[in-house]
């Protein structure tokens, strides 16, 4: 895998700035490595406090732009950017805020999210020019929920860290309707401190949120949901086409494996639309592709058999050969058809 050349082993956090603002004022924590997990929504006094941090949100796709409205919705005071201004103004229109580069939010905001599309959107923005290392200072945050792999959040930590404030990374375990209902999972990892102190914002925006000790480990929690998922979606397109080819209603296999033990939401879900060969996008095919070929860079790094996942990989790289990658990544059933009509 041309992944596993750059994947970097785990390391441990052994640095602690000590903060200057308010925002991030209380004694150091030590990097735990037990796992936390939250059920719990922000109490009506830490809602009170919300608006006293000023909240920065860098990336307005699919997910970010609802996450960033939930924060806004909640009363929090949220500065956005995005590369496409246009995608900032329904938000400046609900009362945040707008800068014209991650530098100036980082600059003017005491905790940042970021949400981008992959590893090397996530880098550019965070360490290109006028990223958020050139505005971002000691004693504020910053909390990368986009999906990368462990070597890419390392290196932004690493460059965050540089300049005296903390990292968390905390990648989301939901899509386009859990971000839009605040249903989301946060899988963090990093400054422990700083998960602290994000925690009632996550809690705006998600439903849970587990940490799990230091950066990587929530890149690599991530990247094994994902590539779960994909590995599902593939064999569930594979069900309904069997199912039709062999005389049965497909609508019927959905609700049979939508009440028995294999059942998942996004079976019930998504069944109907592969059904009417619909893909209305909530999760890009693209991006799904992206965390499998990330995921199986991750098990090549640690010599790991994954042949299923590998297998479903190539189906989602046909699926996006067929001009599909802005399609949900259901479609991925019309890579399955293809291959049915050229062995016909």
């Amino acid at each position: 895998m041309a992944l596993c050349s750059i994947f970097c082993p785990r390391i441990p956090l052994r640095f602690r700035p000590k903060p200057v603002s308010s925002f991030l004022s209380k004694p150091q924590f030590s990097v735990s490595y037990r796992i936390y997990s939250s059920l719990q929504s922000t109490t009506s006094s830490t809602k009170d406090e919300l608006g006293t941090i000023s909240i920065g949100f860098l990336g307005l796709g699919i997910m970010g732009s609802p996450m960033a409205q939930n924060l806004i919705k909640a009363g929090c005071d949220v500065t956005v950017w995005n590369r496409t201004k246009s995608k900032c103004d329904p938000l400046v229109g609900l009362g945040a805020k707008y800068k014209s580069s991650p530098e100036e939010v980082t600059a003017t905001c005491d905790l940042t999210f970021a949400m981008l599309a992959d590893p090397e959107s996530a880098i550019d923005v965070a360490c290109g020019k006028n990223g958020a290392i050139s505005g971002i200072s000691s004693g504020k945050g910053y909390v990368d929920v986009s999906t990368v792999d462990a070597a890419s959040s390392m290196l932004i930590s690493k460059r965050i860290k540089d300049t005296g404030a903390l990292f968390l990374e905390a990648p989301v375990s939901g899509s386009k309707k859990p971000a839009e209902d605040g249903q989301l999972i946060f899988l963090t990892a990093g400054d422990k401190l700083l998960y602290d102190k994000a925690a009632p914002f996550l809690d705006i925006m998600g439903k849970s949120r587990f940490y799990l000790g230091e950066v990587g480990n929530g890149a690599a929690m991530k990247l094994v949901v994902n590539m779960i998922m994909g590995s599902m979606m593939a064999s569930f397109a594979e069900g309904i086409l069997l199912s039709q080819k062999v005389g049965l209603d497909p609508n019927v296999l959905v609700e049979v494996v939508s009440q028995g033990a294999i059942n998942a939401p996004m079976y019930s879900l998504k069944g109907p639309s592969m059904i009417k060969s619909v893909y209305p996008t909530a999760f890009p095919l693209k991006h799904q592709q992206k965390d499998m070929r990330l995921a199986l860079g991750l098990a090549e790094s640690v010599s790991q058999s994954t042949p299923i996942a590998a297998a479903a990989n190539e189906l989602y790289k046909v699926a996006k050969s067929y001009g599909l990658s802005d399609e949900d990544f259901s479609a991925v059933i019309e890579a399955l058809k293809a291959t049915r009509s050229q062995e016909a």
